[in-house]
C-alpha cells in the first residue's frame, strides 16, 4: 500500500504567541505540522493540545534518547497528548527503540485512542560523513551507518526513519516500500542551507520517493507563507 506523502511545517518559533499567529495565516488549510524542542520546551505540553485542538497533524519531534525504561515512560506521558507522529533517536540501541513503542502503546491504550507512529532518527542533517568518523569516531560511511540505524529501526518494530532526502531511496532498497522516510533538509536551490548540510529540492524529494518532507524556513521565513508552502505542496505532491 502506498504511504501517503506529506509535507510537515516546522514550527520552530520561540513562543506561543509566534507560533499561533502564524498558524493563524492559514485559513484555507490545517498543514501537518512538527513541533520540536524550541517551543515544546518553553512553552510544555499545552502548546501541543492546543494546536491539535486547531485540527492540525502534529510530528512531536523530541529525538528521546536515554535508558530503554526512562524512554518507555517518557512516550507512555507523550501518548496521553494525542500527537500523530513522534522520535527516538537510533542510537540509543534496538531495545530502548522497543521500549519507547511499549511505552507509547501503553499511554494510547489508557486514553482509548491511536498510537502516534514512531520513527527514529538516523543521522541529523546537520551532521557530515567528516564530523560523524571524526567527532564521533564511527568508522563507517554516513550511508552505510544510516541503513544499519534503519534496518534496527525495523528490527525494533518502529514504522521508519528521519534521514536526509540523499539517503531515503536507501532506506527503503534495505528496509522495504512501506518502510516510512521522513526528511527534513528540504532547500531549493540558491537559498541559504544554514546548519543543514545534507539537503535536496521539494520536486528532488519527490523523485527520490520520500514519504514526508519537513520544511522549516523555507515556508517559515518567506514573505508570504501560505504561498511558499503552496508551492512546496505542489513541487513534492505534484
Amino acid at each position: 500500500m502506498e504511504k501517503n506523502r506529506d509535507v510537515i511545517i516546522a514550527l520552530d518559533f520561540k513562543d506561543k504567541a509566534d507560533t499561533l499567529s502564524f498558524l493563524d495565516r492559514f485559513t484555507e488549510e490545517k498543514p501537518y505540522v512538527k513541533i520540536g524542542m524550541e517551543l515544546f520546551y518553553g512553552e510544555g505540553p499545552e502548546i501541543v493540545r492546543e494546536i491539535k485542538a486547531r485540527g492540525h497533524h502534529i510530528f512531536l519531534d523530541l529525538k528521546l534518547h536515554d535508558i530503554p525504561m526512562t524512554v518507555r515512560k517518557a512516550m507512555r506521558n507523550l501518548a496521553r497528548l494525542g500527537v500523530d507522529m513522534t522520535n527516538v533517536h537510533a542510537a540509543g540501541t534496538i531495545d530502548m527503540m522497543k521500549a519507547a513503542l511499549e511505552g507509547l502503546a501503553e499511554g494510547a491504550a489508557e486514553c482509548g485512542r491511536p498510537a502516534a507512529k514512531l520513527i527514529a532518527v538516523t543521522q541529523l542533517t546537520s551532521t557530515s560523513e567528516e564530523r560523524m568518523q571524526k567527532e564521533l569516531l564511527i568508522d563507517a560511511s554516513i550511508n552505510d551507518t544510516i541503513v544499519k540505524y534503519a534496518q534496527n529501526t525495523k528490527e525494533a518494530g518502529l514504522a521508519g526513519v528521519v534521514c536526509s532526502p540523499l539517503e531515503a531511496a536507501m532506506v527503503k532498497e534495505a528496509c522495504g516500500r512501506e518502510f516510512l522516510t521522513v526528511t527534513p533538509g528540504i532547500r531549493y536551490p540558491g537559498a541559504g542551507v544554514q546548519d543543514q548540510v545534507r539537503v535536496t529540492s521539494p520536486a528532488d524529494a519527490k523523485e527520490i520517493g520520500t514519504d514526508y518532507i519537513v520544511v522549516g524556513r523555507p515556508i517559515t521565513a518567506a514573505e508570504d507563507p501560505v504561498a511558499a508552502y503552496r508551492k512546496v505542496c505542489a513541487d513534492f505532491l505534484g
